[in-house]
Order: C-alpha cells, then sequence, then structure tokens
C-alpha cells in the first residue's frame, strides 16, 4: 500500500508548479483528477518536442493523472463545482488572488461547503501582501526572492538561471503542506488552505546569503563563498570545450586536487578576495589541458569533488542514473514517453502515460455522484467537454 492511497485529488494548475506537486502525491499513490479549460488548456501540452501526441514536457508532470475538461466560468459550473469537490480531499489551484472569488468559487464558501476539504493554493507571492496580485514567472520570482541579487559574473546582468527554482520549490512546499493538512485534518477533523508563495519557497535556497543579509552584511554578487568567489568552488572549461564543476570547498579537498596537478596549495585558497582571480586564471589554464572525460577520470582516482558538467542530452546514458532508476520510459503504441523517477516515487508500480485533455469527463462526473443524464447535461450546455 502506499501513503496516500484513498486520497483524492482535485488539480486546477498548469504548467509546472501544481502539476509537479500533484506528480508526487499520485506517486504516493493519490487518485488525481485534471481539469483543464475548454480552449488552450494546460498550455504545456503544447511545448515542444512532442512524444505520443503531447509534449514531451507535459507527459513527464501529468502521468498516472485523469483528465476532464470544464469551464468553471459556466453559469451553471459554480454550483456544479461545489457539489463535485466534496468528493475529494485536496484542491490544488494555481490562479491568482481573486480568480476563484470571481469564479464564486472562494477558499471560504469552499470550506463552509466542505470543512474537511484541503485547499492548496501556489501563487508568486501570496494570497496577501502588496505583491500578491502581480502576474509573474519563476525569473520574477528569484528576482524578488533575493536569488538572482546573489548571481555572478560581477560587472554583469544576473544571468538567467538554465532551471526553474522557484516554480519546483513551490511544488515541494506544496506537497509538505498538503501532507502537514491531511495529518491535521485526521487529528482535528478540519481542511484549512495552505498558502504557497514560490518567491518565499525559493528563498531557503539562498539561506546562507539571506543569513548574511538579514544581519546587515551586504554581499558582492558573484564574488561570495558559494556564489562564484572561490576559484576552488568555480567551473572551468576544458581542451575540448567541455565544462567541469569544481567544488573543492573544505583543506582536505583543495589539497588533494592541488597535490594531483602538481600545484602548490595556498593558504589563502579558501578565503574569498581579490587574490581568487589570479587563482583562478590559474586553474583556468590547468583545466584547459585535459578534455572533460580526461577530467571525470580524475575526480574518480582523487576524491576532490571534482565532477563533469553534465547537459540533459547526456543524462539519460549516465551510468549511475542508470544505476538509481532516476529516469525511465513509458512506451505507448511502440513510441517512448521519456519520465523522471522523483525521490518518492516508487519503483515497483506501473505507470499511465498523461491522459488526452477530457479523456476521463464523464467517469470523473460519474464517480462524483453525477447520473448520466445530468452528465450529458453539462455536456450539451459545453459546461465540460
Amino acid at each position: 500500500m502506499r501513503p496516500l492511497e484513498g486520497i483524492r485529488v482535485l488539480d486546477l494548475s498548469r504548467l509546472i508548479p501544481g502539476p509537479f506537486a500533484t506528480l508526487a502525491l499520485a506517486d504516493l499513490g493519490a487518485r488525481v483528477d485534471k481539469f483543464e479549460d475548454a480552449g488552450v488548456g494546460d498550455y504545456l501540452r503544447h511545448f515542444p518536442p512532442h512524444r505520443a501526441g503531447s509534449s514531451a514536457g507535459y507527459q513527464l508532470l501529468n502521468r498516472d493523472k485523469r483528465s476532464a475538461v470544464v469551464d468553471l466560468k459556466h453559469p451553471e459550473m459554480r454550483d456544479v463545482f461545489l457539489e463535485l469537490v466534496g468528493r475529494y480531499d485536496v484542491l490544488v489551484e494555481q490562479f491568482r488572488p481573486g480568480v476563484m472569488d470571481r469564479l464564486g468559487l472562494s477558499h471560504a464558501s469552499l470550506l463552509e461547503r466542505h470543512p474537511r476539504l484541503v485547499v492548496c493554493a501556489i501563487t508568486g507571492y501570496g494570497q496577501t501582501g502588496p505583491h500578491a496580485h502581480r502576474a509573474g514567472h519563476d525569473l520574477n520570482f528569484l528576482a524578488r526572492a533575493g536569488l538572482l541579487g546573489g548571481q555572478g559574473p560581477s560587472g554583469a546582468p544576473p544571468q538567467v538561471p538554465g532551471f526553474q527554482l522557484a516554480d519546483v520549490s513551490g511544488a515541494m512546499w506544496a506537497v509538505i503542506a498538503i501532507l502537514a493538512a491531511l495529518r491535521r485534518r485526521d487529528a482535528l477533523g478540519e481542511g484549512g488552505v495552505c498558502d504557497i508563495a514560490m518567491s518565499e519557497g525559493a528563498m531557503g535556497f539562498a539561506a546562507l546569503s539571506l543569513a548574511a543579509g538579514m544581519v546587515g552584511v551586504e554581499g558582492q554578487r558573484g564574488e561570495e563563498l558559494l556564489t562564484g568567489g572561490l576559484a576552488f568552488y568555480n567551473t572551468y572549461v576544458t581542451k575540448d570545450g567541455g565544462a567541469v564543476a569544481l567544488a573543492a570547498l573544505e583543506p582536505k579537498f583543495c589539497s588533494v586536487f592541488c597535490a594531483g596537478v602538481g600545484l602548490e596549495p595556498d593558504s589563502m585558497a579558501l578565503v574569498p578576495g581579490p587574490h581568487q582571480a589570479e587563482l583562478k586564471q590559474r586553474l583556468a589554464a590547468i583545466f584547459v589541458t585535459r578534455t572533460r572525460s580526461e577530467w571525470s577520470t580524475f575526480g574518480e582516482e582523487n576524491d576532490c569533488c571534482l565532477e563533469p558538467v553534465i547537459a540533459p542530452h547526456e543524462l539519460v546514458a549516465d551510468a549511475h542514473v542508470q544505476a538509481r532508476g532516476a529516469l525511465f520510459e513509458i512506451v505507448v503504441d511502440g513510441e517512448t514517453v521519456p519520465q523522471l523517477r522523483t525521490p518518492v516515487t516508487p519503483r515497483d508500480i506501473t505507470h499511465e502515460v498523461a491522459a488526452p485533455a477530457g479523456r476521463d469527463t464523464r467517469e470523473i462526473f460519474r464517480d462524483a455522484g453525477f447520473t448520466d443524464a445530468a452528465i450529458d447535461a453539462l455536456y450539451a450546455s459545453r459546461a465540460i467537454a
């Protein structure tokens, strides 16, 4: 038995944050029903590249979920939704604050009708505060969270990260909050609202810089201990145009690396300061003498926290990733659909590919207690599709 078997989740979210959260809940055994609107639906469905008739990214985040197409703006839908949502334990929504209110489905009205419901609202800046209603995406949230403000290199604008940290951290905190709310409901018999702000969820990833800033220390962007200020905690280009990441942040690792390349140890090597610029140049000149593969072998032979920088397309063939089973595939009509196994994904279950939009609409409404005649009427009025 998986931990969340018997828990039913209604997912109104799209793109990355909410779908990643409900993916984890589904992996833990929850039944997840995903509602999309009758127009574009979840934008992620249309992102290239495509596999098995849908975006590879959409497929990765939405396996094992049922799909219904529902027009929440339809005049009939308020009362229908209020009845249907009572069959669920958790509602995940990702609208800006006020949208659910305008639909006649405010958090307060949902909880008044269904006191045991857990509502998880994922937004950029939270349900309250002066920025609550601002639009935004991952880069905006990282900027407001203080993370971009520590990104180097110095002398240039902060670089755009190659990943969606605020989105995924928002998903992680949503899962934590939902599990805690369900535990609280078990104890007290009442649900509640989980207010998840992605900008706040990202702050913890810069805990050391944040701690320094909170006591009045103004850091130098790209020049601090963990932001690029150390030669021995940095990235370097290799002979073949690849890259390696050196993180010899402790004296023992620094000494091992220096011994391995014939470099005289420097007592100031792990202390930020102007002297680091020259040390970076010396290391850059060393790294460019070998290929990435040669440095990878060096890192295996010398315990000094040196690893090759792996590109996303290379990850599938990585021996450690394969051994851990971190990536797997679902085969649909002879076409492989790549999947990511989260740290909580069981390894002994069969997964279903992400459902086409609206495939399970009738089944979902039947499960909620609606008769076929009532469902046919909703189809006829285009409240569902």
